[in-house]
């Protein structure tokens, strides 16, 4: 049985780049197909009425659509088409989808909110495309290594399952928190744990400064050296994160947790054993 998932990006947070990828991280998993559909970098309504639609030709299992803020606009109007469809939706978004939970519950939909996913620093005078790069590949390094990454592996992967065993679908409603994340990361060194949940408080703390440099201030002067802060803290983050799973590489008990041969997830801590199913 193949399960068919399909994803719909618009905008841009830290996990999108990897959301596809999380699920078959060697491209060999038998179990599932993806399929993919976007909006760019844009995620204005129009964008959206145009993109979403486009995924039913691919008939899927169940979708999942990952943007931020899932309260704009725009993807306020994806929640809108993606609950008229019979088709089991899952939505992925940062901390402001938190005010917007209960709207998700009444329109039937699962949803993911990952406290640590933050805003970019989107002003002109810091944000360049190497910029741009640079913040998202320091938050990617944050939530992998955390154990974020995972929740959502393990999460969608429960998903999947109940398909397989003819269950009836639970969408997930679930934010992450840091310690869900390190829950998830499987430390064992408590420091290398203490690092990681430090690493996911700061990159949460990121948004708030970058929310106040792109819009509650207006003199350059002033914002430019806030949303530098944020992007300084989310670097700080990253190198933290690093520093918790150097810890684990030098006691030889970093978690993986790869999938099988059959499509399950799988699990070692040791770095030549082979992994064994959960």
């Amino acid at each position: 049985m193949v399960i068919k998932i399909g994803i719909i990006k618009s905008g841009n947070i830290g996990t999108s780049p990897v959301i596809d990828l999380i699920l078959d991280e060697r491209a060999d998993r038998p179990n599932i197909d993806v399929r993919l559909v976007g909006s760019g970098a844009k995620m204005n309504p129009e964008q959206i009425e145009e993109v979403v639609p486009k995924i039913k030709d691919f008939a899927p299992d169940f979708c999942i659509f990952i943007s931020p803020n899932p309260g704009a606009p725009g993807p306020a109007r994806a929640r809108e088409l993606l609950s008229e469809e019979k088709t089991p939706a899952i939505i992925i978004g940062d901390a402001p989808g938190l005010s917007k939970k209960d709207e998700m519950d009444e329109q039937g939909l699962g949803y993911i909110i990952i406290k640590a996913d933050p805003m970019i620093g989107a002003r002109r005078e810091l944000l360049d495309p190497t910029e741009m790069a640079s913040f998202n590949s320091d938050i990617i390094k944050v939530l992998s290594a955390t154990g974020a990454y995972r929740l959502i592996q393990h999460t969608i992967g429960q998903i999947i399952a109940d398909i397989e065993d003819g269950k009836e679908i639970k969408l997930p409603k679930l934010v992450i928190t840091g310690e869900k994340a390190v829950q998830a990361g499987n430390f064992k060194n408590p420091y290398a744990k203490a690092k990681a949940l430090a690493a996911y408080e700061m990159a949460s703390a990121v948004a708030n400064l970058d929310t106040k440099g792109c819009f509650m201030l207006q003199d350059h002067q002033q914002y430019i050296p806030i949303i530098a802060a944020a992007h300084e803290m989310a670097s700080a983050a990253a190198k933290l994160a690093t520093e918790a799973r150097e810890i684990e590489k030098s006691n030889d008990s970093v978690c993986r947790t790869p999938h099988m041969s059959d499509g399950c997830i799988g699990n070692k801590c040791n770095l030549l054993d082979k992994p064994s199913k959960i």
